[in-house]
């Protein structure tokens, strides 16, 4: 056995075979499966679409009378209820696969462990745990809906070396290069859902869709052709009826509170959108974890981008609903009148400050990307 027949190996191959789901799957987590018999792979699959067969499948269909005996490497536990698709366990199984290794457990109450289980009673020896982190990674809108009931929300924003996002107007396009674009794009692409403020939409006039001629992808047709969800946080129901958001392919939500004219909802809902009204929270605005919660239970929004303004960004930061930032920071001075990055009132000392961990800078053309998580490194 060679280095490259380690239980590690194979299950970074099938890693690699769920990212090729990135931008397909929602809702459905990305998955990828491995089979291997005497050293040799026989067969290899991921998950395409929600509704498609699983990754187990592909591979088993692939490995055909080879499966027998063979070990399969899936980097999330296999389901084990029947769905659109039939159970996985139960597949693995009849076909007489010997051993399974998984990355980790699925967070999914219908599935977790019983998978596991399933295939125990059925002779099959399981093991799990195996590049766990790295599959975590690949799935956390997926983990965090299941076991949070909440999406995982990143944010993204452009800004100016001083730390601006926008003239003092509102003008803000562009701070970044075509480079930095061009990720935001994929950024979309790979979200159940994009968020904004409705002051963002006043100012940009934004279409929020995913635009195939940026994506630079090899499939970037097809992937433009599955649009995020839009979504509008939109208390005081201000958003103009000629907006570009609400003639785009895919869908635009206005999320506000209850009590505004029905006429006026009317009259939103004929210009293309689809109005939810949601509790209130503090000074009669939107309760976002109440957005949040609709989004995952009525939506299966798995991961959320978050790409808005100030008002917005600050507070979903102050109330802990950040998971990820993406900070786009371009080579120019905007000036002290520009537009700061947050709104975060209410800090006055150096000991109230919000301490973030960076986990990632890179060059993105002649933009730098800084990718960073709430809360100090712990030491």
């Amino acid at each position: 056995m060679t280095s490259a027949d380690t239980p590690h190996a194979w299950m970074a191959r099938a890693l690699r075979l769920a990212r090729r789901g990135l931008y397909t799957t929602d809702p459905n987590p990305r998955v990828g499966c491995v089979l291997v018999k005497q050293g040799a792979m026989v067969g290899e699959g991921f998950h395409v679409r929600a509704g498609e067969p699983h990754a187990e499948i592909h591979a088993l269909q692939q490995a055909g009378d080879a499966a027998r005996s063979a070990t399969a490497y899936v980097t999330l536990e296999p389901c084990a209820h029947q769905g659109r698709t039939g159970p996985c366990a139960v597949a693995l199984a009849e076909a007489g696969v010997a051993r399974v290794v998984i990355a980790m457990q699925d967070p999914n109450p219908e599935v977790s462990g019983r998978g596991i289980e399933l295939l125990k009673e059925a002779g099959v020896a399981v093991e799990v745990g195996v590049l766990e982190e790295q599959a975590r990674v690949l799935n956390l809108g997926f983990i965090s809906r299941m076991a949070r009931g909440r999406p995982h929300v990143c944010l993204k924003m452009a800004m100016s070396l001083d730390g601006r996002t926008a003239m003092r107007s509102g003008e803000s396009q562009w701070i970044t290069g075509p480079s930095a674009r061009r990720e935001v794009q994929r950024l979309r692409a790979c979200s159940s859902a994009v968020l904004t403020g409705v002051e963002s939409v006043i100012f940009d006039n934004s279409r929020l869709t995913v635009r195939a001629e940026q994506l630079e992808l090899p499939d970037a047709t097809s992937i433009a052709q599955r649009q995020p969800l839009r979504v509008i946080v939109d208390s005081g129901l201000r958003l103009p009826l000629a907006a570009a958001c609400l003639t785009q392919p895919g869908r635009t939500l206005l999320a506000t509170v209850a009590g505004h004219e029905a006429e006026r909802l009317d009259r939103l809902e004929a210009a293309g959108a689809e109005v939810v009204e949601l509790p209130a929270g503090s000074e009669g605005r939107i309760d976002l974890p109440a957005l949040l919660a609709y989004l995952a239970a009525e939506e299966s929004v798995n991961d959320v981008l978050l790409e808005t303004g100030a008002t917005l960004a600050g507070v979903m930061v102050d109330v802990g609903l950040v998971d990820e930032m993406q900070l786009f920071v371009a080579p120019t001075l905007l000036g002290g009148e520009a537009r700061p990055l947050f709104e975060l009132p209410g800090i006055t000392r150096m000991d109230e400050q919000r301490p973030l961990t960076i986990t990632d800078i890179r060059a993105v053309g002649q933009d730098w990307r800084i990718t960073a998580v709430p809360g100090a490194t712990s030491s």
